[in-house]
């Protein structure tokens, strides 16, 4: 195991084993909880919080000291003026699918779960917007919208569990991101509880809100400033028509530039995705989506709107395609094969599940002329690491989704995957991107991050933290490094002077 890795695993155990030898205050705090949360709604018992341990990262567990589960926005209130005042911890809580590890607890503070709070406030048609608890499903909002012909573009693979209030915390976005973007592009306005109960509203329902625009600074933000107690989307209308095209390449690099050749040509997909071939291989014997099994990758091209707004765009993209070396094409003909295409991509991740003990997905973001260039990495980091990757990526923006193939009981393949994923990581650096594009930084990516930002900015990124949360009890050591933590990786990963990849353009 890496030392981040031993650190964890070794605090984890010694949490287990001494869980329920609290000292008086974290007592008093048990205590002053039952007389503002119901009774179902406070575990502490080890068996109790023993699911919330971690998040979709299992890598990195810890116990918490409790589990709180408001039901409304006031008892989120009184959680938060209680542990200011006993100096306790807090980590926010969607559904728990994040994979970055920012919904692992901390031994001495509790998570703040809003999973009980999961009512749909309000669907206004007529405005297109839906106002929402921060625990309602996201796939649940656009089946509530769907008699007005409306629905919510952000679509995670997880989308069928994970919550709108986790979608807010780490920006996610989902495989048609490159035409309707982010969450940060669809929500209007965020409700949230200051670490002191206060309440604070970013956005607003007019076309601009007075002073400083702060809704960007809240989104993936990862509970770091405020606990999110109501969000309001916007909903677009359900398009006429959508129609996919699944494109065949027999080389990766031709892929990789095709992307950039569908863009290049004033293309806007509704969605633009990639798998290689160890990944389309994993995805046919699960789903039997009729993927090309000879292809060294696939692409994944919708168009979406009237009919003839379709047909004009399927046949320039599959021209585009042709020229830039598509060995075969296929268009879906019906709704049934859109969706059979489709569910391929999305059950990339459980795919992944049947063919590893374990998988470790990254989330690097690169621009998009440097997609082939990464992947040849990668293949290259295969043979030295001793491990399997598969590659499946919303190609359109560049955010790639490495999944590394290990198995958890090796300590030595851990060791391996974790340092196979920095190293694919800094690359990601090197070429001009960003160490994530919508999974967060948490715990994972907290070391990497000391690549990117220099002390400076570091120090900035703590401003705006400070400035929200003072006491730093906000999901504190998560998103951002300090100076020691950069100093101690750098000692680790610095060879001869150089870092990784030194050899490649820094910006």
């Amino acid at each position: 195991m890496s030392r981040l890795a031993d650190h964890f695993y070794n605090e984890f155990h010694t949490n287990f084993a001494l869980q329920g030898l609290m000292n008086d205050a974290q007592q008093r705090l048990i205590e002053a909880l039952k007389a503002v949360l119901p009774a179902a709604n406070l575990l502490w018992k080890r068996e109790d919080t023993a699911p919330y341990e971690c998040d979709g990262l299992a890598a990195y567990r810890q116990l918490p000291l409790a589990v709180a589960l408001p039901e409304t926005e006031a008892q989120v209130q009184e959680v938060l003026r209680l542990c200011l005042a006993h100096a306790i911890p807090v980590v926010p809580r969607g559904a728990g699918t994040g994979l970055s590890g920012g919904a692992m607890p901390m031994a001495e503070g509790i998570v703040l779960s809003t999973a009980k709070m999961n009512r749909i406030l309000d669907i206004d048609p007529l405005s297109r917007r839906a106002r929402l608890q921060p625990g309602v499903r996201n796939l649940a909002i656009s089946e509530a919208a769907a008699p007005f012909d409306l629905y919510y573009a952000p679509d995670p693979s997880s989308q069928i569990a994970c919550s709108i209030g986790g979608n807010v915390a780490e920006n996610s976005g989902g495989v048609h991101c490159l035409k309707y973007g982010l969450t940060v592009n669809n929500v209007i306005k965020v409700r949230a509880v200051l670490m002191g109960g206060d309440i604070v509203e970013f956005g607003t329902d007019g076309l601009d809100a007075p002073g400083l625009d702060l809704l960007g600074v809240m989104i993936g933000s990862e509970g770091m400033l405020a606990v999110v107690t109501e969000v309001t989307v916007r909903l677009v209308p359900k398009p006429p028509v959508a129609r996919v095209i699944m494109a065949s390449f027999d080389d990766m690099t031709k892929a990789g530039n095709a992307v950039a050749d569908v863009i290049a040509a004033g293309l806007i997909p509704a969605g633009l995705e990639m798998m290689d071939k160890p990944a389309t291989r994993a995805v046919e014997e699960f789903v039997h989506a009729g993927y090309d099994l000879d292809a060294e990758a696939i692409l994944l091209c919708e168009s979406d709107g009237t009919a003839e707004e379709v047909a004009e765009e399927i046949e320039r993209m599959s021209s585009v395609l042709r020229q830039s070396g598509a060995t075969r094409i296929q268009v879906s003909d019906s709704e049934a094969e859109r969706m059979v295409f489709w569910s391929g991509r999305k059950n990339a991740f459980p795919a992944a599940g049947r063919i590893s003990p374990d998988y470790y997905c990254m989330d690097g973001t690169i621009p998009k002329k440097h997609i082939a260039t990464l992947l040849n990495q990668i293949k290259e980091m295969e043979g030295r690491y001793g491990l399997r990757c598969m590659n499946v990526f919303h190609a359109g923006d560049g955010n790639m989704h490495p999944l590394i193939l290990f198995d958890g009981s090796d300590q030595d393949q851990w060791h391996r995957a974790e340092n196979f994923g920095n190293e694919i990581l800094e690359a990601c650096v090197a070429l001009g991107g960003t160490v994530t594009g919508e999974h967060g930084v948490g715990i994972e990516k907290i070391n990497t991050m000391c690549v990117q930002f220099n002390a400076e900015e570091r120090d900035a990124f703590f401003g705006v933290k400070a400035a929200f949360d003072p006491a730093r009890l906000l999901n504190p050591d998560k998103a951002i490094p300090t100076l020691h933590r950069c100093a101690e990786y750098g000692r680790m990963h610095v060879h001869h002077g150089q870092m990784p990849h030194a050899d490649l353009p820094r910006f």
